[in-house]
């Protein structure tokens, strides 16, 4: 383990405040980084305090201020190199995610990967960054429209992807001629610090000390100073509803921007002609992955009645027999939760739906062992339930079982939520109800695969209390860029549009 924090050059008490890689003096709490499998202290961190977000925000506005001028092909190299220092580190960042967030080990070093591939495609994005032309109404006009680079970029991340939703927005803000400020979740400080000091130097080498800065702080100290600035055109924030829906208040109440990605109460419809092999998979990995603790995860699953009793006998034999554990071990599917808060949140999760008339058919446990391990839990619910309206981060599925399409999807629909949805059905008028219109609300609807694991190359966010945020691929990066119209005169009259006459 020291090993593993040397080579990404993470020391025992580590600063809360950088500027590319220079460390910043800090006087604030030393918080330490736990294990969840364990609950032994890894490192620990001195937080940042609000002299120090002063420092961060000044360097990082002085660097966009030169880095804006950059043509955007060659900010694109700049963060094709960054990939490259992730591909070179990829094992140990890897390992990382699992030491510090209890990710299984493939799914650790899956998310390194997804910050590979975000650096890729932001690379093809910076030859891409396209504005459109239009037809004048007025002879000898031209129209257009361009982009330009927005400023510094506030990005607040969760602790459930320390290392990948940084990539998600970081990338593409760069080939975008953007800053970055970088305020990550305390229960994922060792991440920050490891992605932090692995690529702030590539931006140093090209001239830019303060393209990537980094701030670990309490939220009333730090976070609201960050959501409060003027200076910050935008803050992405990923999080709870609560925090979304503050983060939102805050930067509206200036005019900036938000990008937010929020809760999510993802639902799986299995129709009564599913593949039942695939739907059982897939629900296993979008309910258990990560122990439950993605905004992607699957919390309720929709059975047709046709199917149902079958169907959930087999669904509670897999889960009796997952492999729960250190998910660092080849073999184990299931790692701890994030911390005693999570495990306490998962208790009374499932006494309130005992107490609102749930059944468990498996699960319910909190296991008797270091760390903070709990049973992935199935309980039998009606979609009426106040809990099923709820996210609760922990591996906990309320199953439902309805007899007609139309009824799952409005139970699919019936929550504040929006994320992602999924139907399992080899119907293909079933699957175009569920896509269409008056289908799935949801920012993100699958057909025949789960509600967990997005691609990159699609845009990822939801709806509703999800935020409305859309981050990754497709046209994201306009979330991080102003678009200006531009209109050309190159005759000699001055026509008026609409046609208004104003002779002088």
């Amino acid at each position: 383990m020291k090993d593993l924090l040397a080579r990404l050059g993470i020391d025992e008490i580590s600063s809360g405040a950088w500027i590319g890689s220079r460390a910043l003096p800090t006087s604030g709490a030393v918080v330490g980084c736990a294990d969840p499998s364990t609950g032994q202290t890894l490192a620990s961190v001195r937080l940042a305090g609000p002299e120090q977000l002063e420092e961060v925000i000044r360097a990082s506005q002085q660097a966009f201020e030169a880095w804006r001028s950059v043509p955007a092909p060659k900010r694109g190299e700049v963060v094709r190199q960054m990939g490259e220092v992730l591909r070179a580190h990829k094992d140990d960042l890897g390992r990382l995610v699992t030491l510090e967030v209890g990710k299984v080990l493939s799914e650790g070093l899956g998310e390194v990967q997804e910050s590979i591939d975000m650096a890729d495609l932001a690379v093809g994005m910076s030859r891409q960054l396209y504005g459109l032309s239009m037809h004048s109404e007025r002879a000898s006009h031209r129209m257009y429209e361009q982009w330009h680079p927005l400023g510094p970029v506030g990005v607040i991340t969760a602790f459930n992807f320390p290392n990948a939703v940084w990539a998600w927005n970081t990338m593409v803000a760069l080939i975008s001629g953007d800053s970055v400020i970088w305020k990550p979740s305390i229960k994922a400080s060792l991440n920050a610090l490891a992605m932090h000091r692995l690529l702030a130097p590539v931006a140093e080498a090209h001239g830019f000390p303060g393209l990537l800065t980094l701030i670990m702080g309490a939220d009333a100290d730090v976070g609201e100073a960050l959501i409060h600035d003027r200076r910050i055109p935008l803050i992405s924030a990923t999080g709870s509803t609560r925090m979304g829906r503050r983060v939102g208040q805050v930067v509206a109440g200036r005019l900036g921007r938000c990008l937010l990605e929020l809760g999510g109460n993802n639902a799986i419809i299995v129709h009564k002609d599913a593949d039942l092999e695939l739907a059982l998979r897939g629900i296993a990995f979008g309910a258990v992955g990560t122990a439950g603790q993605r905004c992607t995860s699957t919390r309720r699953v929709m059975l047709h009645r046709d199917i149902a009793e079958g169907f959930l006998d087999r669904l509670v034999a897999l889960y009796e027999r997952l492999p729960i554990g250190d998910p660092s071990l080849p073999g184990t599917l299931v790692g701890p939760l994030i911390d005693a808060l999570a495990v306490e949140q998962y208790r009374e999760a499932i006494e309130q739906a005992r107490a609102q008339g749930g059944q468990v058919l498996t699960g319910a446990e909190v296991l008797d062992r270091p760390g903070f391990f709990v049973r992935p839990t199935i309980i039998r619910a009606r979609p009426d339930m106040p809990i099923c309206r709820e996210e609760t981060f922990a591996p906990i599925l309320y199953a439902m079982v309805f007899d007609e399409l139309e009824q799952a999807i409005a139970w699919n629909n019936d929550v504040p939520q929006g994320l992602s949805s999924s139907i399992f059905t080899d119907g293909f008028r079933a699957a175009e109800r569920f896509l269409s219109a008056t289908g799935s609300d949801c920012g993100i609807a699958n057909v025949n695969i789960g509600t967990s694991g997005a691609e990159i190359g699609g845009a990822f966010g939801g709806e509703k209390e999800t935020g409305g945020g859309r981050e990754a691929g497709s046209d994201s990066w306009k979330a991080y860029m102003r678009r200006q119209t531009c209109t050309l005169n190159w005759g000699t009259d001055l026509p008026l549009a609409q046609g208004v006459s104003f002779d002088v």
